[in-house]
């Protein structure tokens, strides 16, 4: 027969596969099934999606949803889903961002098998195809900067101007020859398409399709010194891999024109077909690497994978869990407009993951002395306690017990307030699992600080029990003075004090209270035994998992939310 708390955990599970199913369908898959049904465009055809994250920062929670929803789809359909780096922009990128990416997106849970792609692997193709447009008088090599393409761009009633337009096509492909020579300085040339320049869509007025970059490339060296402009390359490198659906966020909707242009023009037979969905956006965070790497290159927080920030490492270093993330991106949805989710969901997905699968552990975190003046000195008794009552294939674990115990300062008053059932001179309280204490009194340092706690157990509550009945309405959490271990423990809070922080106030509106270090925390013994990937349930505390620099002499926690649950609260 299955326990009650067992019945209740395969409630939660059920209630979560139910949500995740309820919301899993949505409009992109409207469309691919209409692409896959008889006389559809891709009738017959594999669905076949890619994730082209660019290598210049790491991946955040926002591309999370991206990465979900790109290789959800292709599993949903029995598909394939291909990597591929968007590295046409040498400006930021690294094989450092490569290599990170790869991991997050492992992390995930999610594979691409052998299909890993740079998008460096089809510049020369790309430069045929520029070659071929500008002898089909469809492309054109032109002299304005950019500020000067700013003032020529026109509005809704009035043209375009570029002067450069009617250029001989022997004359473009003479200059484009010579840009990829480097025969031009940065800026003083670029290739443009000749497409539409009263358009009321401004993304095909003449769009540059490359410009020069005299910067070293991280795979190509200095091979190039001209690189493709994203709207041109990436259709192109969708076209050549056969991909079906281009799955995209919705600032992209008004460049799907240019997308089509540039297929069709450059002579592929099969067009992918490009969906846009809402964008991720969360409050009390940033969703922009530009605005990560000020954070990073100011140091407002150690590094990409500092706890405090979005990205996909450093919420694995707090101990967010892939399949919190992979739930919270499933929950939210697929939609075609732009919201805002609240952070305090994204905390209720981890802690619902958590609720089920972390182990429970006994910490005290600002600690004071309690000490049982009628419990026999030298005594050590053991207690077995469950490891996870939510789970109880998880079994149980032994806890010492002793004269001395640390329990929290908060736990006691020597005046309590109205609703206060914690210790107080006369209160008593359950020592959690073990017996019934009553407080007795204090005893406090010069300075009026309490440095120790004094109360008295009633030997026959053993386990807590109350054989004659009585009432106790407070539970506390302890900790073994003889058989513990200290540790140091980050508390971490929003990295903002406003909800969306613009560009200008980025640095001035940090959380000073964003990061809080306690030290000389007390933590069960136990603890030094568990797996340094796991996380666990402190007791009353919060759910924590061991930072990346922990080690078996220097313990050091990272929380990863509180019990508390404000987005069931609201």
């Amino acid at each position: 027969m299955k326990s009650k708390a067992s019945k209740e955990r395969m409630s939660d599970e059920k209630k979560v596969t139910e949500t995740t199913e309820e919301v899993w369908s949505n409009f992109i898959h409207d469309f691919i099934d209409e692409d896959l049904a008889p006389g559809g465009r891709f009738e017959g055809k594999t669905v076949h999606t890619r994730f082209p994250p660019e290598p210049n920062g790491y991946l955040h929670i926002g591309h999370a949803k991206a990465i979900c929803i790109d290789f959800a789809t292709a599993e949903k359909y029995n598909g394939l889903c291909n990597l591929r780096m968007d590295d046409t922009n040498p400006t930021k990128e690294d094989v450092e961002y490569v290599d990170a990416i790869q991991e997050d997106i492992h992390w995930l849970g999610f594979d691409w098998g052998d299909r890993f792609h740079y998008a460096s692997d089809y510049f020369p193709q790309m430069y045929d195809i520029a070659v071929q447009l500008i002898k089909d008088g469809k492309a054109y090599v032109c002299e304005m900067n950019a500020e000067e393409m700013r003032a020529n761009r026109g509005d809704l009633t009035t043209p375009a101007v570029s002067p450069d337009r009617d250029r001989p096509v022997e004359e473009s492909l003479d200059l484009f020859a010579r840009m990829k020579a480097g025969e031009f300085p940065d800026g003083a040339m670029t290739l443009r398409a000749k497409i539409d320049l009263s358009s009321g869509n401004f993304n095909m007025r003449d769009p540059v399709l490359y410009r020069i970059n005299h910067l070293h490339h991280h795979r190509t060296g200095d091979e190039w010194c001209i690189y493709p402009m994203y709207d041109f390359a990436h259709p192109i490198e969708d076209a050549i891999e056969g991909i079906t659906h281009s799955l995209c966020t919705l600032e992209f909707e008004d460049h799907r024109p240019l997308y089509d242009w540039v297929v069709e023009n450059a002579g592929f037979q099969q067009k992918p077909r490009q969906i846009e969905f809402a964008r991720l956006n969360i409050n009390n965070t940033v969703m922009s690497k530009r605005k990560l790497r000020t954070l990073v290159e100011n140091g407002v927080v150690s590094g990409w994978d500092d706890p405090r920030m979005p990205t996909l490492c450093g919420l694995r270093r707090r101990g967010y869990t892939p399949e919190s993330i992979r739930n919270f991106c499933t929950r939210i949805g697929v939609a075609k407009v732009n919201s805002v989710v609240e952070y305090s969901f994204l905390e209720h997905c981890l802690r619902e993951d958590l609720n089920l699968r972390a182990q429970r552990v006994m910490g005290v975190l600002d600690p004071v002395k309690l000490v049982l003046t009628n419990y026999p000195e030298g005594k050590t008794e053991e207690f077995a306690v469950e490891n996870n009552p939510n789970n109880p294939d998880d079994g149980t674990r032994t806890v010492t017990f002793s004269r001395e115990s640390w329990i929290e300062r908060s736990d006691f008053l020597e005046e309590p307030f109205k609703g206060y059932h914690r210790l107080y001179p006369g209160n008593e309280v359950r020592l959690k699992t073990t017996y019934i204490v009553k407080c007795t009194g204090c005893k406090k340092d010069e300075n009026g600080n309490v440095v120790e706690v004094y109360a008295e157990y009633d030997p026959e509550t053993r386990g807590g029990n109350t054989p004659d009945g009585r009432k106790v309405r407070g539970t506390i959490h302890w900790v073994d003075v003889n058989n513990c271990r200290d540790a140091q423990v980050r508390l971490y809070e929003n990295l903002f004090t406003v909800a969306d922080p613009e560009d200008e106030e980025l640095l001035e509106v940090i959380n000073p209270n964003s990061l809080q270090t306690l030290t000389g925390c007390k933590m069960e013994a136990s603890i030094a035994k568990m797996p340094k990937d796991t996380s666990f349930q402190l007791m009353r505390q919060g759910y924590f998992c061991f930072d990346k620099d922990s080690t078996e002499d220097n313990l050091i926690l990272n929380r990863s939310v509180l019990l508390k649950d404000g987005f069931k609260k609201k």
